[in-house]
């Protein structure tokens, strides 16, 4: 069996553990360790990042194509629903050609992966196109983020791709954000509720339906993308939340900080709760979420509380501490572990 260094000291240690729990006895746990064959580089991890590194590259050179006008004009001499067309087809081109090779060559992941996310990069092109082809000055856009819903939505379910359904989950909350802007005349707010509020609701929405549909989302791998967009959606908009209010931010400058308490405990609040469901599932993901929020929490209301009428000094010494408090206890339950 193959394995990394880290993999193998993990394997070791569970071995030794049996041998002293009595699980196995001394012969078995050489017999197995025997069979452990540590691999020397990492060609797997090298493979992702070469491949991200080559996406990156790629989303670098298409941006400097699309803001070169020359480029532009002599590659794409078309009215706006023409290169439109050719765009969608060169998405359709790769998205056939990423499942084409996931049915020949399901081993080759990253590059069947990295061919279907050159589809997703060239739909967002399309879609871009589109909405000049179709501008009216109306200013609403969001029928192209549903449009993208629904073109990521089918290609990340059918492919099993955590990656395009990210760009689903991405997609959703744009267009969750732009009807409800447009919906509002692109005030501040919407049934009473500006964007931190709206989205505490999308984000808690979007949990809640991830759990109702944990089977299917976890038979195609991407239970966990969404649980972890859910939980980024909701507590980012309960830390705006916790520092603007329900306020426009003409009106928020005036406001006392007292006024923007309870806000302060709901986020803080919401991040127990993940920590306490955390340590009743054993669920790392809640924990994680739970606890860097609390830490967010804690020292965005030390800045807003503290920035002014402490010496500056005294208050950066006062962080410095805290946060080497906090490294000491992290490293203390890291040694632990390790043990």
């Amino acid at each position: 069996m193959k394995v990394t260094r880290k993999q193998e000291k993990i394997v070791k240690r569970a071995l030794e553990g049996w041998r002293q729990e009595g699980v196995i006895d001394a012969s078995e746990q050489q017999r197995l360790q025997q069979n452990l064959s540590v691999q020397l580089f990492d060609w797997q991890r090298m493979s992702r990042y070469a491949f991200w590194i080559a996406l990156a590259c790629f989303i670098i050179a298409m941006g400097s194509l699309v803001a070169d006008e020359y480029l532009m004009a002599l590659l794409f001499n078309f009215g706006y629903l023409t290169r439109a067309v050719i765009l969608l087809l060169i998405a359709i081109a790769f998205y056939c050609w990423g499942f084409y090779r996931q049915r020949k060559t399901p081993d080759k992941r990253y590059s069947n992966e990295a061919i279907l996310f050159l589809g997703v990069l060239f739909t967002a092109l399309f879609l871009w196109q589109l909405g000049m082809a179709f501008d009216n000055g109306s200013g609403n856009v969001a029928p192209l983020f549903l449009l993208g819903c629904a073109i990521y939505g089918v290609i990340g379910y059918m492919s099993r791709s955590g990656l395009i359904w990210l760009f689903f989950l991405l997609a959703l909350g744009s267009y969750f954000g732009t009807s409800t802007g447009y919906s509002s005349g692109w005030g501040a707010y919407w049934l009473g509720m500006n964007y931190p509020i709206r989205f505490v609701l999308f984000g808690g929405v979007l949990l809640a339906a991830c759990y109702l549909l944990k089977k299917p989302l976890l038979q195609r791998n991407v239970f966990a993308v969404s649980k972890a967009m859910g939980l980024l959606y909701l507590f980012i908009a309960l830390w705006i939340l916790s520092i603007f209010g329900n306020y426009d931010l003409d009106i928020w400058q005036s406001v006392r900080q007292i006024e923007l308490l309870h806000w302060s405990l709901l986020f803080a609040l919401a991040a127990g709760a993940c920590i306490w469901i955390s340590l009743k599932t054993d669920d790392g993901m809640l924990r994680g979420f739970g606890l860097a929020f609390l830490g967010i929490n804690l020292y965005t209301r030390y800045f807003e509380m503290f920035w002014d009428d402490t010496n500056k000094v005294i208050f950066f010494l006062l962080l410095a501490i805290s946060l080497a408090l906090v490294g000491r206890y992290a490293e203390k339950i890291w040694r632990l572990g390790e043990k």
